[in-house]
């Protein structure tokens, strides 16, 4: 679904991503781990599309993202640590508005922003400007947004931030289901824990080079990563 190879990203003399390579399969939540600033949303940013990077390659579900980036952007969705949402907007037009970039039929926008919206007990807002919402709630619009075109792969910069208990839950809930489907999600945190209760995969990246991937059992279960686990539970 998602394979990095040798990707390399720099700002100056400085690689924030170093010849990173991994492979993501469908069926797999898969948790990039790491602090903050260790290369992980510069990974994200590159494997949308968002980032020119220097060397390297990424395939989105076959699809080369530099030769044909509005084809592997089709097929995903993205979801950063701070969604930047038009607040002009009610955040019934934010939806309609990406689900016309999506080409989403008028049934299907339908039903998808009704069952979504209550999901996250959201319909009562979606009347409202996106300017008078918490930061939960624009955290809720933008992950109704993301699932609108029933996306292959799911990409996520710290999805849980700003989340209350019960629609964090629900979240990932809503992530093994796009994998019970044959999707894949790959979504960054700091959060050991969350990682270990969630995921199927893990891959450790510390200033910008992968430490280790692999099963989480087979990652936590490693003992030359104890000083590093530790470093992440801090």
């Amino acid at each position: 679904m998602l394979k990095i190879e040798h990707l390399t990203k720099q700002y100056g003399e400085k690689k924030a991503v170093d010849d990173l390579t991994l492979h993501i399969q469908p069926g797999e939540i898969y948790g990039f781990i790491g602090h903050n600033g260790a290369g992980k949303t510069t990974t994200l940013k590159s494997v949308v599309g968002i980032l020119h990077f220097d060397a390297g390659e990424i395939f989105i579900d076959g699809i080369d993202i530099k030769k044909d980036p509005i084809g592997c952007k089709k097929k995903i969705a993205y979801i950063p640590d701070n969604p930047d949402l038009y607040d002009y907007m009610t955040g019934q037009k934010y939806l309609e508005f990406i689900a016309d970039i999506f080409g989403v039929s008028a049934h299907e926008r339908k039903t998808r922003i009704r069952e979504l919206s209550e999901r996250f007990e959201l319909t009562a807002d979606l009347a409202q400007p996106i300017s008078t919402y918490s930061h939960g709630m624009k955290q809720k619009l933008a992950i109704i947004s993301a699932w609108l075109h029933d996306p292959k792969l799911i990409i996520m910069d710290e999805p849980f931030v700003g989340l209350d208990p019960k629609a964090a839950h629900l979240l990932k809930g809503m992530m093994r289901e796009v994998c019970d489907r044959g999707g894949a999600i790959f979504f960054s945190t700091h959060v050991l824990e969350v990682a270990e209760k969630l995921c199927d995969k893990v891959a450790i990246i510390k200033e910008g080079k992968l430490i280790r991937s692999g099963a989480m059992i087979d990652v936590r279960g490693d003992a030359s990563l104890e000083d590093v686990f530790l470093e992440l539970e801090d």
